[in-house]
Order: structure tokens, then C-alpha cells, then sequence
């Protein structure tokens, strides 16, 4: 579909809203006018505020055009003078692309890339062009892989997709201001109707009557109804440009095929999955790993880390199972983007175009001073709370994160300990009173103290046991932890598999691990035999 139709089906997709808005509007005022006309001068009154109050969302939504779309992102300029060679290969891929190259370029740390354009007069004239690189692909991708990803990017230029994406955008946020200025005034409605109750149930009871509960169903049914247009409209804009947008994904692909290459474009789609789930993993299992001991890793490791876990052998052999295996996404009508797996078929269907043998460099090599520019990103992107913690090197923010939290995850077990009447201690005071209790048959005396749900308080006998078993287990197998390190274990970093606990003198942190598993099992079972964890902690 040329850039022409589209503008078309753009704006008609946005005057449909205004055209909803006016009948919604008009009803309301027909409503005023009817009142005036034939009902007593308090009920007119009555109605018009009433009106008024029902018309404000939807002269809010409206309104909403013109607002902010809150589409900027946090992100690193770079300059051409700071990275000439990126700017370079940038240039070059535009004029391939047969579009003109973006302004500015900008850094960010998700596995993604992005253009956008501040174009001019609901996105009819062109505008200043952005290009958003997330530094995970850089890290993860190579040269060409990354040449296809920017194409498919400036084909988004080329087809005049930045353009019409004002018109799009602002359609969509017209319409889902409108709801949510419905749903805020419902909210606000259930909020105030249940105070009032809740006021009045305890005057009640202050005066010794009972409570009539809070029940606040009908509350805000004007608001929902109000709303119900709208959703349904919102609904039927969002397929209808979400079948625009797949379109476009498709031609931007087409265009990353004819600069970058068959090989590389396909490489690619298939890298950036595998790569989104590597970063998933690494942020939440090593980069913020010490957040609960209030650390960071070294300066620039926060989003430049990712390159040990991606270096690393058998983390290279899972992306490439992870490579092999796209994800078999059902199509959504309201998606904007082909399933992964379907972009992928239509690449690498076409013909081979002899590109992509030849020896490649890391994307990453395209940065001058990498270590000064992931310093950089982290003063943008991370909040001032993070930029205040500590930083530590690698092997000690392992340790010491585990630490707080293995601290933390034993915090209700010696709670309570404490309840039962044990004496606070060291962490290894405290498991060793555990195991003397579970010797003399009251270990679940005091897993009894441990917080329950409401379901598990009413159970009784075998059933509360096996509500308290995973809390206790798991109180257990942390207590057992900090005991362990107070003897002299510590938790070792490895890229390869997660981190975890190591006796001294053993040969693998998994011998530790498996070790302490099968001992905690042990005294926590219904008849406890606690040897094997005084062993462990023996040792």
C-alpha cells in the first residue's frame, strides 16, 4: 500500500473517533436541551451538571491531539565527531536505502531498535529523524546482522511509516485518553462510595449495630457505559492499523533483505530472539543480583556485562538451540508485528544472493571507547537511586548479593525461632536450634509461627503441614546457607550456570548444592533426620 492510501486510512481511522465523540456529545446535549424544555427548573439543573460531568472525558480525550504522546526515550546521543565509524556505516545504509539518513542517534539498553520522526502537520511533513540502537544488539550482533536491523529501520523512513505514525499514533491515544479519563472517573466514584460505607459500618458498630459491608457494583455504571463506545472503537483502531503496521514490517524486511543481504537479514531475526532472552536472564540474575546488598556491578558491566554471559561456551550453545527454535507466536489482530517465525519463512524463502561468507566483525567494534560509552548510558538510564550504590567486582557482588538474600529468605524462619522462645543467635546458633527442636519432635511447633495464608491457618493436622512445608523448607535450605558461609562457604560466580554455594575442599559448587538439598529434605520430613545437615554444617 503506497504512502497515499494510507494517509487516507489514517485519517479517517482518526476523524472516526471524532465522529463518535460528536454523537456521545450530542445525545448528552440532547439530553440538556430536552430537560430545559419540558422538566422542572432544579431537574434541568440536575441533568446539564450531570451531562457536564459525563462530556469532560470526552473532551479530554479529544483534546488529547495535541498533547505530548510521551513517545521520547531515555537514551545516549552520540555524536558524529564521538562515533564516526557508526555514523559512517549509518550514512552509507541510508543512502542504500534510498532515504535520508536519521539526525541524531541515540543509544538505549533494550534488544531493540527504533525510528522515529517529528514530522510536521498530523505527520504529512517530514521532521527531524531519530535512530535508537539498543547496545545489546551492538553487543550481540555482528556487523552485517546489525546493517540489516538499521535498513530494516530506515525502510520505515524510505516507505514513509515515521510520517503516518504521527497521524496513527495520535488517533490511538485520542481514543484510549478517552477511556482511561472514564475509568480514572469510576475509580474516583468506588473510591469516594467506599469511604462513605466504610464511615458509616463503623459508626454502626460504634453503636453496637452491625456492619452492612462495603458493596460498591453499581458504583460508577454511568462511567462504564460512557466508556463502552469508546472501548469498542479503540478495538476496531487498533486492528485496523495494526494491519497497516504488519504490512509495513513486512516492507521494511523486504528493504533489509536488498541492502544488508538474504542471509544476515534472516541471521538476524533469529539472533535478536535468542538475544532477548539472553539480556532477560543476565539483568535479572547477574546485573541486578546485588541490588538487595544495595551494589552494582563495576562501572559500565550494568548493561556491557552481557558480554561475559554471551562469551561464555555453554551459554553460546544454548543460543543456539534458542536460534534453531523461533517462537511459534499465534497472531494477534491487534499486533503490529508478523510473528518472528513467519518473518523468517518469507526471507529465507527468497532466492540466495551470495552474501554473507565472508569473515565478519562484532557489531560492538563500530564503538569508539566502548567502556567510556556504556559509563555513559548508565548515567542516563539508570535512576540516581542506582547510580548512589556501591559498585563491586564481579566474584564479590555474586557473594555478597546472594548473601542479602539468602538473609532476607531466612528472615521468617528465625522469626520464628524467635517466637517459640529460641534465643537469637548467629545463623549457625539459630539452625542448630532448629535441628534440636525438629530432634525433639517440635520442629513443626515451630514452623507454626511462619506467616500463612488465611487458607492455611484454618488447616489443620496434615493439610497445615503441607501448606507450611515449602516456607519451611525453603527458611531452612537459606539458614543452612549463612550457617555454612559463617563455617567458611561462599557463593561462586559462574557464567555458565547459576550461582550457588561452595564448601571448601570440594570440587564443583553442585556437589554443595546437591548435598545441602538432599539434607534439608531430610530434616524437614515428617519423621526429620537431621545427621546429614549436622554434618554439613560439621564440615
Amino acid at each position: 500500500m503506497s504512502a497515499s492510501p494510507r494517509a487516507l486510512r489514517a485519517l479517517v481511522l482518526l476523524a472516526g473517533f471524532y465522529l463518535v465523540a460528536l454523537v456521545v456529545l450530542g445525545v448528552l446535549l440532547g439530553a440538556d436541551v430536552a430537560a430545559w424544555v419540558w422538566a422542572p427548573a432544579p431537574v434541568a439543573v440536575k441533568v446539564t451538571v450531570f451531562s457536564a460531568l459525563l462530556g469532560y472525558p470526552v473532551l479530554r480525550g479529544a483534546f488529547a491531539l495535541g498533547a505530548s504522546t510521551g513517545g521520547d526515550k531515555e537514551a545516549l546521543p552520540v555524536t558524529e565527531a564521538d562515533q564516526p565509524e557508526l555514523w559512517a556505516a549509518v550514512r552509507s545504509l541510508a543512502e542504500r536505502s534510498g532515504t535520508r539518513p536519521p539526525d541524531e542517534i541515540l543509544l538505549t539498553g533494550e534488544v531493540n531498535a527504533a525510528v522515529s520522526e517529528d514530522a510536521r502537520l498530523l505527520g504529512l511533513l517530514p521532521g527531524r529523524r531519530r535512530l535508537y540502537l539498543g547496545v545489546p544488539l551492538l553487543t550481540g550482533l555482528n556487523e552485517p546482522q546489525l546493517h540489516s536491523v538499521i535498513a530494516h529501520e530506515l525502510g520505515h523512513y524510505g516507505n514513509a511509516d515515521t510520517r503516518l505514525a504521527g497521524i496513527t499514533r495520535r488517533g490511538r491515544d485520542c481514543v484510549l485518553r478517552t477511556v482511561a479519563a472514564f475509568q480514572e472517573q469510576e475509580r474516583k466514584r468506588i473510591g469516594k462510595e467506599a469511604s462513605r460505607q466504610e464511615k458509616a459500618d463503623a459508626k454502626r458498630l460504634r453503636k453496637g449495630k452491625q456492619a452492612r459491608g462495603v458493596d460498591t457494583g453499581r458504583t460508577g455504571l454511568r462511567y462504564r457505559l460512557m466508556a463502552k463506545p469508546f472501548q469498542a472503537y479503540a478495538l476496531f483502531y487498533l486492528r485496523a492499523s495494526s494491519g497497516v503496521g504488519r504490512q509495513q514490517e513486512l516492507a521494511a524486511d523486504r528493504m533489509a533483505v536488498r541492502v544488508a543481504g538474504r542471509d544476515a537479514t534472516a541471521s538476524a531475526l533469529r539472533e535478536i530472539a535468542a538475544l532477548d532472552a539472553a539480556h532477560d536472564f543476565y539483568q535479572s540474575r547477574y546485573a541486578l543480583l546485588g541490588v538487595e546488598a544495595g551494589l552494582l556491578p563495576p562501572r559500565g558491566e550494568v548493561f556491557g556485562g552481557l558480554r561475559h554471559l554471551l562469551a561464555d561456551p555453554r551459554r553460546r550453545s544454548d543460543l543456539a538451540e534458542l536460534r534453531g527454535e523461533l517462537p511459534a507466536d499465534e497472531p494477534s489482530p491487534y499486533d503490529s508485528h508478523p510473528p518472528v517465525a513467519e518473518r523468517v519463512r518469507l526471507i529465507e524463502a527468497q532466492p540466495d544472493d551470495g552474501r554473507g561468507a565472508d569473515p565478519v566483525r562484532p557489531a560492538l567494534a563500530l564503538l569508539r571507547d566502548t567502556e567510556q560509552v556504556l559509563a555513559q548510558l548508565e548515567d542516563v538510564l539508570l535512576t540516581p537511586e542506582a547510580l548512589a550504590m556501591g559498585r563491586a567486582e564481579w566474584p564479590e557482588l555474586a557473594h555478597r548479593g546472594m548473601h542479602a538474600l539468602a538473609t532476607s529468605a531466612a528472615g521468617p524462619l528465625r522469626t520464628a525461632l524467635a517466637a517459640a522462645g529460641v534465643a537469637p543467635g548467629s545463623a549457625a546458633d539459630d539452625l542448630t536450634a532448629l535441628l534440636d527442636s525438629a530432634d525433639a519432635g517440635q520442629l513443626w511447633s515451630v514452623a507454626g509461627h511462619l506467616p500463612k495464608s488465611s487458607e492455611a491457618a484454618q488447616a489443620t493436622g496434615r493439610a497445615a503441614r503441607e501448606f507450611l512445608r515449602p516456607a519451611l523448607e525453603t527458611g531452612t535450605y537459606r539458614l543452612a546457607e549463612l550457617a555454612l558461609v559463617e563455617k567458611g562457604a561462599y557463593w561462586e560466580l559462574s557464567w555458565s550456570e547459576q550461582v550457588r554455594l561452595r564448601l571448601p575442599g570440594t570440587a564443583h559448587p553442585g556437589e554443595t548444592d546437591e548435598a545441602l538439598t538432599a539434607a534439608v529434605r531430610a530434616a524437614t520430613a515428617d519423621a526429620p533426620d537431621t545427621a546429614p545437615l549436622r554434618a554439613l554444617l560439621a564440615h
